[in-house]
């Protein structure tokens, strides 16, 4: 299969619009959906990314301090050893890489959390700029 033919098998020939939509989008015309193939949003998934990124920032640095830990006294104990010269180059590549993560995982929380604001907020926004448009065609009790 050609380039062209998995683009047009994906996205649908040319002029014809999108094969392919996002999960969170919708065409049905049910009640409450708007049926607009447009993307639907909700601030549950930020605020939770951000929780999983917290808990992933605390549970590496938990494993970091554990691991830390676990070599205590092995330079004393393995002294004249020469993997002990190895066993602390591993060590510290591994409490670095942990830190990295860590320090992600902070940095990555507040983000999701200042999107999830964001958004939620530019939502209320929008909802509440609706509120009080008049459709033609609808009474009062019809909006």
């Amino acid at each position: 299969m050609s380039y062209s033919e998995r683009w047009q098998e994906l996205f649908g020939p040319t002029g014809d619009g999108p094969a392919m939509r996002l999960a969170s989008t919708s065409n049905d015309p049910g009640a409450g959906t708007g049926g607009t193939g447009n993307l639907s949003y909700s601030k549950g998934p930020w605020t939770s990314a951000s929780s999983t990124a917290d808990d992933l920032r605390t549970r590496t640095e938990t494993s970091r301090t554990a691991l830390g830990r676990g070599h205590e006294g092995v330079e004393t104990g393995a002294a004249g050893l020469s993997s002990v010269t190895a066993l602390k180059g591993v060590l510290t590549s591994w409490e670095e890489r942990l830190q990295a993560v860590r320090d992600e995982c902070e940095q990555l929380e507040g983000t999701l959390l200042t999107v999830a604001k964001e958004m939620g907020e530019t939502e209320t926004a929008i909802k509440t700029s609706f509120k009080g448009g008049h459709v033609p065609g609808q009474g009062a009790g019809e909006r």
